[in-house]
């Protein structure tokens, strides 16, 4: 199946500084791509140049196999919905909706029957006669989505477009940024800093640091098995330490950390030696808690400590732990049966946690 778009080995410099180095990747027909990264990244780089803003330093760009270098902006079969979405508002939705279509010299019928259908599939059937102001945020950003789709773009491109938004409105909104996306059947690529955003919406994530892609896969397997230490620590929350491995058995291995933590990990397949620096990653929901030591005799990591901050959250609440000589502080997840609730600063508690949920790496972060 030949891919919506393909970017073959981009690089972009400006003046000493790459900007991109040397990316190459596909997205197939009708998924959604995110590109995840802090900012300074790249990653808004790649999109203007996917868009025609920025040519690349080398490499190619192909959308549906075929090189779209030399074709201007304007004339790309792509399109890009913008944080600040740039709706008009002196115009009404209908007008807003239909404004390329009417650059592009299409009849007034046709315009008003494509334009009616994008309101359907974007939920606000009836309302192309208001204002912009008139609408809420979620609905200025189905209307932006709504005026590139009607386009039919082989690619939609969207720059943190919900960047602007309230938390609650945001939340809400990944739902429906995946349901629009459906509803058209179109490529969607996304960048965005905000890792639960793709995790919760894409099919393919590529995570990006300094101009390079450091990995490329599923929600989840980018969260339970990343391929690097950058990746460990920037999709999702984890508790991380650095030391040196001691032993080494396999796939399983044996840390001391740099406080005096004796922690047993797993390589998952990367070639680590005994003397070497290393860091070890375990997310928090990986630990369990037990007011009783014998409740945790399976761990291969488990230790008593002491609760010395509760950090409420609903469902997600968390508690963190202090080792017995107050050497580390280390975040777990509260189970939602709720037993333990009742919990206070200060409180006694076991905790422990298998060696092979415990992500480790070498120093260099690899």
């Amino acid at each position: 199946m030949t891919p919506d778009l393909e970017c073959l080995n981009l690089v972009k410099k400006f003046g000493a500084t790459t900007a991109v180095d040397n990316v190459s990747f596909d997205v197939p027909p009708g998924s959604f791509f995110s590109i995840l990264g802090p900012s300074g990244c790249g990653k808004t780089t790649i999109m203007r140049m996917i868009a025609g803003f920025l040519d690349p330093s080398s490499g190619d760009i192909k959308i549906r196999d075929r090189s779209v270098l030399n074709t201007p902006p304007n004339k790309r079969p792509v399109n890009m919905v913008f944080q600040h979405l740039a709706l008009f508002p002196m115009m009404t939705i209908a007008e807003n909706i239909g404004y390329g279509l009417r650059r592009n010299g299409l009849p007034k019928p046709e315009i008003a029957r494509k334009v009616d259908e994008a309101l359907e599939r974007i939920g606000l059937p009836g309302i192309g006669n208001r204002k912009v102001d008139e609408l809420s945020g979620g609905q200025k950003q189905r209307v932006a989505i709504a005026r590139c789709m009607v386009l039919e773009p082989d690619v939609l491109l969207l720059d943190e477009p919900l960047g602007a938004l309230d938390l609650k409105l945001r939340e809400r909104m990944k739902v429906e940024l995946k349901a629009l996306q459906a509803a058209f059947d179109t490529t969607f690529v996304y960048i965005t800093h905000d890792q639960s955003e793709a995790l919760v919406m894409s099919d393919q994530i590529a995570v990006m640091n300094h101009g390079r892609f450091e990995q490329i896969g599923t929600g989840r397997e980018l969260y339970y098995r990343p391929d690097s230490a950058f990746v460990a620590g920037f999709v999702g929350d984890s508790n991380r330490w650095a030391g040196e491995i001691t032993r080494v058995d396999g796939d399983g291995l044996e840390i001391r950390t740099d406080s005096g933590l004796l922690l047993r990990g797993a390589s998952h397949g990367r070639v680590l030696s005994v003397g070497e620096k290393a860091q070890i990653f375990v997310r928090p929901e990986a630990i369990r808690i037990a007011h009783d030591a014998g409740e945790l005799d399976h761990f291969d990591n488990r230790m008593t400590g002491r609760v010395t901050s509760l950090l409420f959250n609903g469902a997600a609440s968390r508690i963190i732990v202090q080792d017995p000589e107050g050497r580390e502080e280390i975040e777990v997840n509260l189970p939602q049966s709720g037993e333990f609730a009742g919990l206070a600063r200060g409180a006694e508690v076991q905790i422990g946690w298998s060696g092979a949920q415990g992500n480790c790496f070498a120093a260099g972060g690899h």
